[in-house]
């Protein structure tokens, strides 16, 4: 099964720094997707064909160049057919860095602390019982 563009990126971009002696267990291996059906989104994702530079922070980069970045990747994310595919990937996993599907992962931070709030207010609700949820 293909793995997201991503982390194909990731791997390549290791490898490369490790040199052409590194042993191949050395390069650590790519999540497997979340669900089984996501395998065929990531044949569609634009990023396939974009720079990983540009979907994940060099270190120490300062600020100014960081929000450039995000942006630029972000404008590469908003004419994905997959996007949303590769949002909900990164918020399964929860992937922890970088950009995906149009969110960096701050965003992504902020997103599922929602979705947790959420989930408990719901269940602490007074009468949130089976009707309550139908009405």
């Amino acid at each position: 099964m293909p793995h997201p563009p991503h982390q194909s990126l990731q791997v390549a971009a290791v490898k490369s720094l490790q040199g052409p002696g590194a042993r191949p267990s050395a390069v650590p291996q790519p999540r497997v997707p979340a669900r089984a059906e996501d395998g065929p989104w990531h044949a569609e994702a634009v990023c396939r064909r974009d720079e990983a530079g540009l979907f994940f922070a060099p270190s120490k980069e300062p600020t100014a160049a960081r929000l450039s970045r995000e942006e630029a990747a972000k404008r590469v994310c908003a004419r994905c057919p997959v996007m949303v595919a590769c949002r909900e990937h990164a918020l399964l996993q929860p992937e922890p860095y970088g950009v995906w599907g149009g969110l960096t992962a701050a965003e992504r931070r902020v997103v599922l602390a929602r979705m947790r709030r959420r989930s408990a207010e719901l269940r602490q609700a007074p009468g949130a019982g089976p009707i309550a949820a139908a009405g």
